[in-house]
């Protein structure tokens, strides 16, 4: 009799869902456990416009590689050229800062030589880039 009522059940097409449903509330159960939540600060604030916001100017790149060659603009420039390339550059943004990214096997002298170009010129916004160790 238990047979003939399975091939019934079959025919009806009846699913067992039970297995389905348990793998669900595991799944739901572990997205639960493992999500993180953002924490609010408990107070609303309602930030002010800004007016008179302008964007960041561009910086001027200068590379410095292992081989302590300068290159600008994608040009190898020679050590007497960096004072006037600079000008030239900082002549189109004024209000761009230079940035100095050397190669860890350059000399200290070449990256001196860049900064004291660009402070020669004007330009009070010089940093290196460096690598986070």
């Amino acid at each position: 009799m238990s047979k003939r009522q399975n091939t019934a059940e079959e025919e009806a097409g009846a699913i067992d869902l039970t297995p389905m449903l348990d793998v669900v509330f595991i799944m739901l159960i572990f997205f639960i456990v493992t999500a993180t939540f953002i924490k609010e600060p408990g107070a609303e604030v309602v930030k002010p416009e800004a007016t008179t916001a302008e964007l960041k100017a561009a910086s001027i790149l200068v590379a410095i590689n292992a081989n302590d060659e300068i290159w600008i603009a994608k040009d190898k420039i020679d050590d007497r050229q960096v004072k006037t390339t600079l000008e030239r550059l900082y002549a189109e943004n004024p209000k761009g800062w230079l940035v100095i990214q050397p190669d860890k096997k350059a000399s200290i002298e070449k990256i001196a030589l860049v900064a004291d170009a660009a402070r020669k010129i004007g330009i009070e916004k010089v940093s290196v880039a460096t690598e986070k160790s």
